[in-house]
């Protein structure tokens, strides 16, 4: 931390400094990636909203060239079983100013080491058919996948893990640390599998999620036994009370055991917060985790091998003080942190 200077010592060093000037040395790394020369930034209200204020190309397809990570998004919510909504979610994040560049935690700017992008939303060539609105998130998800992009997406219903799975884990299975409130690893429901309360117990069927290799975190609520194909299958589930009892070091020492130095993806639904943080989402259950519990167990990922996430269930039009889409406009950056951090480490 900076010297501890006397008032003189303030005057002199500080009362003709710019905003832009750092005398710490690791306050001026910092400020050197954030400012560049001077002191001026653009006012996190001007502009056209993107996701995390990325530089928009929605026109990088098919070659995404110069891209290392790809924040996009989805709003589609036809798989839904209460509150619709959720198709808003990209929208409500895209105008959340003020998140990062800088995270004090990790200390680290994601920027510096990851050239990063919003490139648009998935176009969908119907808005009434879900099964073909996942055919069009796989195949936009492969593109990303074929270019060596890392895909972030900002959903949409939960639905959409399972096409973005296929994609991700098209070659091999992949691990996944996935919070939530529900588990959603039911079964076909009135005729339906790809409703958004069963896309990783499909993946798993489909060979591209590994369950001994996935952690689920935050579950609660009244629909326990419809999770059984969770157990069945070896997957870890810590329930929303858990966490409590057993502190988030260890939450995070489970997370990184069970996945390892294999390929992962990061699920978060908004509806592992308590409602009284997140009450922006279709399905709330209360009894759920704090922002700052779901912050402290994304930063303590960092070093694994990312390879893809997401935040879904975003609907906006619940959320009348606009938390939800700052919370979750947080936990993608985290995620940018996490999947930039892995790419550095894997070019080492």
């Amino acid at each position: 931390m900076p010297e501890i200077l006397s008032l003189d010592e303030l005057r002199e060093r500080f009362s003709n400094a710019s905003g832009g000037e750092m005398f710490d040395p690791e306050f001026r790394k910092v400020a050197d990636l954030v400012f560049g020369e001077g002191d001026r930034r653009q006012a996190p209200y001007c502009g056209v909203p993107t996701l995390l204020k990325a530089p928009y190309r929605p026109d990088a397809a098919p070659s995404f060239a110069d891209i290392d990570i790809a924040l996009f998004g989805i709003p589609m919510d036809l798989g839904v079983t209460n509150r619709s909504g959720a198709r808003f979610g990209p929208r409500a994040v895209r105008n959340v100013d003020r998140v990062g560049p800088y995270d004090h935690v990790l200390r680290t700017v994601p920027t510096a080491h990851a050239r990063v992008a919003d490139v648009g939303d998935v176009l969908f060539k119907s808005r009434f058919d879900l099964a073909a609105s996942h055919d069009d998130i796989e195949e936009f998800v492969g593109g990303l996948i074929g270019a060596g992009v890392v895909p972030l997406a900002v959903g949409g219903d939960h639905s959409v893990g399972l096409p973005i799975l296929r994609a991700v884990g098209r070659d091999r299975p992949v691990g996944m640390i996935h919070i939530d409130a529900h588990c959603d690893t039911g079964g076909s429901f009135e005729g339906c599998k790809f409703h958004h309360g069963g896309p990783f117990r499909q993946a798993v069927l489909d060979g591209v999620l590994d369950p001994r290799r996935t952690i689920q975190i935050g579950i609660r609520g009244n629909s326990e036994y419809l999770w059984e194909f969770s157990y069945a299958s070896g997957m870890t589930v810590i329930h929303a009370e858990d966490v409590g009892d057993l502190g988030i070091s260890a939450v995070i020492a489970k997370a990184r055991e069970i996945v390892g130095a294999g390929p992962t993806y990061v699920s978060f639904d908004v509806d592992s917060l308590d409602p009284a943080f997140a009450p922006g989402t279709g399905t709330p259950e209360v009894g759920g985790l704090t922002s700052a519990q779901a912050l402290g167990i994304l930063r303590g990922l960092i070093g694994l091998n990312i390879v893809g996430g997401d935040v879904v269930e975003i609907a906006p039009q619940y959320d009348p003080t606009s938390n939800t889409a700052q919370i979750a406009a947080q936990v993608l950056f985290e995620l940018l942190c996490l999947a930039a951090e892995a790419i550095k480490v894997r070019a080492s």
